[in-house]
């Protein structure tokens, strides 16, 4: 059996680390807008993950242990994960394997204790790997 197919309802799972700072565990739901559906739900295709963005994310590193606050998003999926045959709408359809790569981009930064104040991190982004965790058992690709 081949890898499921990405549709509305599954999830984005972003990593607990992206590069030196450590996030709380978080994920978010796909929307789908592809043509076709499965289990009654609108399959996702190349774009869809775009729309992902969570914000106020807070973040620590091992030297700045006062929290900061940024945003997470899809920065760019494997090539894998874009189906070479199945397309919907004229669109590769996403497919649940391998890892996409995510942005943490530093809206505030954390801070490290330090008197007479704290010194903020000067990282304006980390970099890590996600992945999509689908419930679809149905329909699957080999790619």
């Amino acid at each position: 059996m081949g890898d499921p197919i990405v549709i509305t309802g599954d999830f984005a799972v972003f990593p607990t680390t992206c590069g030196a700072a450590t996030l709380p565990p978080m994920r978010a739901p796909m929307a789908g807008t592809g043509r076709g559906s499965v289990l009654g739900k609108r399959v996702c295709v190349d774009g869809d993950e775009r729309k992902i963005m969570l914000s106020g994310v807070s973040y620590t590193t091992s030297t700045h242990t006062i929290p900061g606050v940024g945003a997470l998003m899809i920065q760019a999926l494997d090539p894998g994960q874009k189906s070479q045959k199945a397309r919907s709408g004229g669109k590769p359809v996403l497919i649940a394997r391998g890892k996409f790569t995510v942005k943490f981009m530093v809206m505030a930064p954390a801070q490290q204790p330090s008197a007479p104040s704290p010194i903020p991190d000067t990282m304006i982004q980390y970099i890590g790997q996600g992945e999509f965790e689908s419930a679809n058992k149905k329909s699957s690709l080999g790619g």
